[in-house]
């Protein structure tokens, strides 16, 4: 089977809505989680989470990559300018910039969440996902492309795998700049 790669575009809807399911993926976050405040994710539920992301797509630029097999969604990654999941800038997560500047800098990128299909998985779609966003990061005019994943746990089936396992990054030739919390390093790749 072909994968084909693509940003999530208005048009794509369908097919990131039938990927995400009922329940709207890991446990009706949409991919809001780094978008919305602790006190935002409180008072949300998944129904205005999907309504948030819906309206995130259709706003534009694409907000991640989302993958296909045979013309079926397989798998989502989040990616964009860091001032995109200003939770994930949050100067208490792993995930905080270097530079508190960077926070805002459109050409400081971040691969925040992870979502594929129990069906896809074990296939290196995570890697095939992680190199189309570093092109995807280029073309945008991107300096720096950042991850803060987490070390492979002995349980495969982690939730907090939703950031993506460290070993797919280093493969990708990104490199650990901090290591604020154990087995969450922040990664950077320069473009």
């Amino acid at each position: 089977m072909a994968v084909t790669i693509k940003p999530l575009t208005p048009d794509l809807w369908p097919a990131f809505e039938e990927l995400f399911g009922k329940q709207g993926a890991c446990y009706g976050c949409w991919c809001t989680h780094f978008r919305l405040s602790p006190a935002q994710r409180r008072e949300s539920d998944k129904e205005r989470n999907k309504d948030l992301i819906k309206a995130r797509i259709e706003a534009g630029p694409p907000p991640g990559l989302l993958s296909f097999e045979d013309e079926v969604a397989t798998g989502w990654m989040q990616i964009g300018p860091r001032a995109d999941v200003p939770e994930w800038n949050n100067k208490g997560r792993g995930s905080a910039p270097l530079d508190p500047a960077e926070a805002e800098d459109p050409a400081v990128w971040a691969i925040s969440c992870f979502f594929i299909h129990a069906r896809a998985r074990g296939k290196g779609l995570s890697h095939r996902l992680v190199g189309a966003g570093i092109d995807f990061a280029r073309k945008n005019h991107a300096r720096f492309l950042e991850a803060c994943p987490m070390d492979q746990s002995k349980d495969s089936h982690s939730i907090g795998l939703f950031v993506g396992s460290t070993r797919v990054f280093e493969k990708a030739g990104f490199e650990t700049v901090a290591s604020r919390k154990p087995g969450r390093p922040l990664m950077r790749y320069v473009l």
